[in-house]
């Protein structure tokens, strides 16, 4: 046995270890915060993205560039999470907190390079990581739901640099008008906006001046038969989950005619489920339905006649805030509708927008839900936009909730260095240095927002950290002037869990990368080879298998 090789992976399994593993998933994780780092800040330039269908999406937000990006290497997938996360929790900062793992790797390495364990580097890193939440939360602002100036400028600050910027005054707008609309306590006294209450619809034509905020609920459905009303006042609300339709059987079946009578009997006896149906609609005092599934023809003439406004094939979601909003039941069956589970609506109303229509259901008195209606010159235009407001509603939101905000502009960063820098002089042994690079990788921020606005970084940091020596701790980068100036007279600010939440992630995800020291990949399932071998298979192409 002494000469024989012992197999313990399977043929064609790889394994990379000790440096070498380290290395590799360092330059991949590096890789991917380097593709977005260019998109940081005001002066971020865009991507393209073309996906396999040909779809183009044009964007500088990092995590629908990210989410886009077909990444196959396991650690660069793990930057990915950091955007993602970022997105659901905060729904801004997903590029600050991608690039700040990138560099955080990157001042790793070094260490790593010097003979420093990893495990040091990651306890230096986690201390590092829960002085800098508190230096943070030392230097953050105030802010309650009744300073509307104030969430305006978070908005604002949000929607700049997403290619919606000539307007953000008017979107800023709609947007805390949204958010505060749909802000409530909850029994324990705390402030609650929840944002999906807040639907987005959009529509190319017009100019994005003409975006609107509807209170209540729009639906991008138009009603099912040219003869019912546009418009109906005092609304009684049925939402059917059920079709209007012929019921099928539940098992095959086959129906033998043998003379027109028979036909004709048959013909009728349909009819007649279908008038039974309406009847039970109608005994219910229902005069608009919306209904999940399909509305027969002749079920759409009866209702027609009946002065019923309905639409079909309403989205899962729409159902739901329609429910919320007017107080009514979604109904699986017709056989049960009773007057007591029907909603209510001050208005519905059919309107024509650029060519298609739209049902707008106004004057809910359930849950509040509003609805913004964004509009833009192209298709490009309006998903740009979506993008841009979508995460200047979770900005503002997360802002009520948290009451407290920061200054933009690479401030905050900045700041955390220098007092970063000071606490590291106050450890001994090796972790002095793992929180010093720390502290050294929070100015990529600053540093990529000076080289994206074509300024020179080096002189920008410096004159930065001279302001914050100098105590005036709200002094940043201005890139429009490219001068650093007071961000909070700039009106530059941002929810404080923007910052709190990218330094967490950041910091997670670089140590859970930089404890790695084995990495063991299976193998993939091999080719088919060309030009048969396995019978009809033989034109497949290499890795479909």
């Amino acid at each position: 046995m002494s000469g024989q090789p012992i197999f313990i992976l399977s043929e064609g399994s790889r394994r990379t270890r000790g440096s070498d593993a380290q290395n590799n998933n360092i330059m991949a994780a590096k890789a991917v915060a380097e593709a977005v780092r260019t998109t940081l800040g005001p002066k971020g330039m865009d991507k393209m993205l073309v996906d396999s269908m040909g779809d183009v999406i044009i964007t500088n937000d990092g995590a629908a560039i990210l989410r886009e990006m077909d990444i196959e290497h396991p650690a660069a997938k793990m930057i990915v999470e950091i955007s993602k996360t970022q997105d659901a929790e905060v729904g801004d900062g997903t590029t600050t907190a991608a690039v700040l793992a990138g560099e955080l790797l990157a001042s790793a390495e070094d260490l790593l390079e010097d003979g420093i364990h990893p495990t040091l580097i990651s306890a230096g890193y986690r201390l590092a990581a829960d002085k800098a939440q508190e230096i943070v939360s030392s230097i953050a602002i105030d802010a309650s739901v009744d300073d509307v100036e104030t969430l305006k400028k978070i908005a604002a600050t949000a929607i700049t640099g997403k290619g919606a910027e000539a307007h953000k005054d008017k979107l800023s707008e709609l947007t805390v008008e949204a958010v505060r609309s749909i802000t409530k306590t909850d029994a324990h006294g705390k402030v609650v906006a929840d944002t999906d209450k807040i639907k987005v619809e959009k529509r190319a034509g017009g100019s994005i001046d003409d975006s609107v905020l509807i209170d209540g609920v729009i639906i991008d459905k138009e009603r099912v038969h040219p003869n019912m009303p546009t418009s109906i006042k005092d609304a009684k609300i049925l939402l059917l989950g059920a079709p209007i339709e012929y019921k099928k059987t539940e098992t095959k079946s086959e129906i033998k005619i043998t003379s027109p009578d028979q036909m004709l009997s048959f013909i009728e006896q349909e009819e007649a489920m279908l008038k039974e149906m309406i009847n039970k609609v109608l005994a219910s005092g229902a005069n608009v339905i919306f209904c999940q599934k399909g509305i027969d023809d002749l079920a759409q003439y009866y209702l027609a006649k009946a002065g019923i406004l309905a639409a079909r094939r309403i989205k899962q979601s729409d159902m739901t805030r329609l429910s919320e909003a007017t107080n009514a039941k979604i109904l699986t069956s017709i056989d049960e509708i009773t007057a007591n589970d029907l909603g209510e609506a001050k208005l519905v109303e059919e309107k024509e927008t650029t060519g298609s229509k739209m049902i707008y259901v106004t004057g809910c008195p359930g849950t509040k839900t509003v609805s913004l209606f964004l509009r833009g010159g192209t298709e490009h235009v309006v998903d740009a936009l979506d993008r841009a407001i979508e995460d200047a509603i979770r900005v503002v939101g997360v802002a009520i909730e948290d009451q407290k905000v920061v200054v933009g502009g690479g401030s905050p960063e900045i700041e955390i260095s220098l007092r970063l820098q000071e606490y590291a002089a106050t450890l001994s042994g090796r972790e002095q240095l793992a929180v010093a690079k720390f502290a050294e990788s929070l100015e990529i921020i600053p540093q990529t927002l000076a080289e994206n606005a074509g300024l020179d970084p080096i002189n920008m940091l410096a004159e930065m950290k001279a302001q914050h020596e100098k105590g005036n701790k709200n002094a940043g980068l201005n890139v429009y002037e490219g001068k650093v100036e007071d961000m909070y007279e700039n009106s530059v600010l941002e929810p404080l869990r923007i910052k709190t939440q990218a330094i967490n992630a950041a910091t997670e995800s670089t140590i859970m990368i930089l404890r790695i020291d084995d990495v063991i990949a299976s193998a993939k399932a091999m080719p088919m080879p060309q030009g048969g071998g396995m019978g009809g298979m033989g034109g497949m192409p290499p890795g479909m298998m």
